[in-house]
């Protein structure tokens, strides 16, 4: 489905009010205070246009009724509607970002502005900014790993580039949970502003602490639990448990004159969680009868129907799987998901088998999990390397990272026979309990064919039920929206088919399309007057880490590298008389990548001598001018010859 075109309007035209547009023309002029009531009354009635919830929603009137009541904040600035170019949107039709969109006008005084500098139309490097009376609150601060495309580049961050002047109006970061999308710029932004307070719970500020450490930061922790409120700027925030796939998951109200804004973060319903740590459905029902004016839902399994399975059923898989092998075990897992090593380590001690972590960030985790109460781990069950080495391997469990196939990680690098300490034998297991993120296919299926190359015996998600999704299904979203019950609906977390999902989840569940909006990195979005709608964008792309580099590395230089790995490198040098145009040596074209043939490439000299003797009989002594054309003829000679693009550098020297 194409995005809808951006209506670009005089900066003093009145946005559209779809579906009201018609009586307006008919009313009356009235005063200011008679306006207002107008306004409410149009909400009210906008609500109630809402398709009916079921039974459930007509065994139900009181509270339906006392959530309509309770909404008084979404006309608090009534007569003062954003008079700004919106994206254009008919009526019924779900708000997306369109192709063209100019810069966002000034917000509007009582409005509250929401964009993403990454996570919206991506997986990963989740970061949302909200303004109010301008004041920036930040959730989330992650990164994003690379893909193939991207050669040398170790992650990427979101574009700080909006708010890189702005920095002094930063007033928190508040972090939903300690995924590395979720935290991992955490550092890269505090360096631009290391006082700005970073809130969250306390398992995801001890990984944050962590990681800081390693960049020489010492950050200004502000540590939450579900239940609390906290004070930051004009904006009050409020913290919610949430089950996922990592401990101290929240998800964050936040309130301003303007409205009332929930954000999800990463969610799923699990009803059996192994730590007891149920989504608090009751708060976001009482936040829905209080009025949610923007929800924020994480988009990852909006496509997929039905219920996420409980993390309790996997552990009956693994307790089959760990009891049935005779060898040693070797389990990749997410170095933060402490629920699933928890399963692995209750196993191993029922059959008698020592635990060894294997990995930097495993081990960094764990031991934090351990020391803040999150991992039960009896005494003398984990081991170091040394002592694994000494064990039998019916004897040993090695939970290692590297379940997406990371190169540097402990199990890439035992795929490829690399690992210093662990070579992988004939008749281990090996279980990857985790699941595949888009983008990493080709990289995990490169360690189970290396895995299996070895002799190892690979068990995945694909031939059993080692692993269960961290992120909300069909259903559960469903539940979510029915409590929640917001005026505004924003998809959030997902590539592009994911928000569409969660778009139709929030339309069938009564939320009007109009009142849905569907942005991607970069596209603004205003909440006035409890009304949610595109206003424009803000520049945002991607930024690459190189090593110590950030952002030093960009497109064009990612292009080259595809290049050069695709097509290799064919160097010409050659120097020239500058008087006359002359070679005074014999060019010489040189090859790296391209072939191992030593001939390959000597019909490529024979035509830059006769190209640059053509040049110096029409007079030509321009460097530039020269290096351009032996550059034509050589490409053209490779692609007829060889049907390949190398990258091709001429050298000429003037003498």
């Amino acid at each position: 489905m194409e995005p809808k075109k951006s209506a670009r309007t005089a900066p003093q035209a009145k946005k559209a009010q779809p579906k009201r547009a018609e009586a307006k023309k008919s009313e009356p002029k009235k005063s200011e205070p008679k306006k207002s009531e107008a306004k409410k009354a149009e909400v009210k009635k906008a609500e109630g246009k809402r398709p009916a919830r079921g039974k459930a929603a007509e065994s139900a009137p009181a509270v339906a009724d006392s959530a309509a009541n309770a909404r008084p904040r979404r006309t608090r600035s009534a007569g003062r509607r954003a008079e700004a170019p919106a994206a254009k949107q008919d009526s019924g039709t779900i708000l997306a970002p369109a192709d063209r969109l100019g810069p966002p006008p000034p917000l509007p005084k009582h409005g509250l502005r929401v964009f993403a500098l990454g996570g919206i139309g991506e997986i990963g490097r989740n970061m949302t900014v909200f303004e109010y009376a301008g004041k920036l609150l930040i959730v989330d601060c992650g990164v994003l790993f690379p893909e193939d495309q991207q050669p040398g580049v170790d992650l990427i961050l979101p574009d700080f580039r909006p708010i890189e002047d702005r920095m002094a109006d930063v007033v928190a970061i508040v972090l939903t949970h300690g995924h590395e999308d979720h935290i991992g710029a955490v550092p890269f932004l505090l360096r631009m502003r290391g006082d700005i307070p970073v809130v969250g719970a306390r398992f995801t500020l001890a990984l944050v602490a962590a990681k800081c450490r390693e960049h020489r930061l010492q950050p200004k922790l502000v540590e939450v639990a579900e239940g609390q409120k906290t004070e930051h700027g004009p904006f009050e925030c409020e913290y919610f448990a949430v089950n996922h796939s990592i401990p101290d998951a929240i998800a964050v109200a936040i309130r301003t004159p303007a409205g009332v804004a929930l954000h999800t973060g990463d969610i799923k319903l699990d009803q059996l969680p192994l730590d007891g740590r149920l989504t608090d459905l009751a708060g976001f029902s009482r936040l829905g009868d209080e009025g949610v004016d923007l929800f924020l839902v994480d988009s990852t399994n909006a496509e997929v129907p039905g219920f996420v399975t409980p993390e309790r059923e996997i552990g009956g898989v693994l307790d089959t799987v760990i009891g049935k092998a005779r060898n040693r075990v070797i389990v990749a897992s997410f170095a933060s998901h402490v629920h699933r090593i928890q399963q692995v380590v209750d196993v191993a001690q029922k059959y008698g088998r020592r635990v060894c972590f294997v990995g930097r960030s495993m081990v960094r985790n764990m031991q934090i999990a351990q020391d803040l109460g999150y991992l039960s781990v009896p005494d003398n069950v984990v081991v170091d390397l040394d002592v694994a080495a000494t064990l039998p391997g019916d004897r040993l469990v090695l939970i290692s990272t590297g379940s997406q196939g990371e190169p540097l990680s402990a199990l890439s690098r035992m795929a490829r026979g690399e690992h210093r300490q662990i070579n992988i034998r004939a008749d281990d297991l090996v279980v990857l309990a985790s699941s595949l993120i888009p983008g990493n296919e080709n990289s995990v299926f490169a360690v189970v064919n290396g895995l299996a190359r070895l002799g190892a015996t690979v068990i995945t998600q694909q031939n059993a039920k080692v692993h269960v999704s961290g992120h909300a299904s069909a259903g559960e979203l469903l539940f979510l929206y029915n409590a929640v019950r917001p005026t505004n609906a924003m998809p959030v977390h997902g590539e592009w088919r994911h928000l569409r999902a969660n778009a139709a989840l929030a339309v069938s569940t009564g939320v009007p399309e109009e009142r849905v909006v569907l942005a991607e990195d970069g596209v603004v979005v205003d909440l006035v007057d409890g009304i949610a709608s595109i206003v424009g964008r803000v520049p945002v792309g991607h930024v690459y880490v190189d090593g110590l580099s950030v952002g030093d590395v960009g497109e064009s230089t990612l292009s080259d590298r595809l290049v050069l790995g695709e097509g290799g490198f064919i160097s010409i040098t050659v120097a020239i008389d500058e008087t006359t145009g002359k070679a005074v040596t014999t060019p010489e074209v040189n090859g790296r990548g391209f072939s191992d043939d030593p001939t390959a490439l000597t019909e490529a000299g024979e035509l830059v001598e006769a190209e640059l003797l053509r040049l110096a009989t029409e007079g030509v002594t321009d460097t530039h001018r020269i290096a351009q054309s032996v550059r034509r003829v050589v490409g053209r000679w490779v692609a007829e010859t060889y049907r390949r693009r190398p990258m091709i550098v001429p050298t000429v020297i003037g003498v």
